[in-house]
């Protein structure tokens, strides 16, 4: 019996109906050198974008009134002319999101969970 308990466990466990809310309300913050502008958001490779507000300068932050079933998005902008894009952000449980972005390493983020 306890054998069936921990299978029918584990099973819900890797079950999406046992998986958390998905991504909901976060902090935006410009953590690059230059402002950011047409910030918009999709979901992770559907291309399908959707604007986040307006342009924001460096280290400004701003609340993100935000819901999905999903986790993973990306995020877009243009700075200095060119378009950034953060790839595979993961906004389940994030409270913050930090954009980055180097000549050299590219763009990521950080985040404050």
């Amino acid at each position: 019996m306890r054998k069936l308990a921990f299978a029918v466990l584990l099973i819900c466990a890797g079950s999406p109906a046992s998986a958390g809310p998905g991504a909901g309300d976060f902090n935006l913050v410009n953590g690059t050198s230059g402002a950011i502008g047409n910030v918009s958001i999709s979901r992770s490779g559907a291309n399908n974008w959707k604007p986040l507000g307006t342009a924001r300068s460096p280290g400004a932050s701003g609340s993100v009134p935000f819901k999905a079933t999903d986790c993973a998005f990306d995020i877009r902008g243009d700075s200095g002319g060119k378009p950034i894009t953060w790839a595979g952000v993961n906004l389940c449980d994030a409270k913050s999101v930090i954009l980055k972005q180097d000549e050299n390493a590219g763009a990521w983020v950080d985040y404050d969970q």
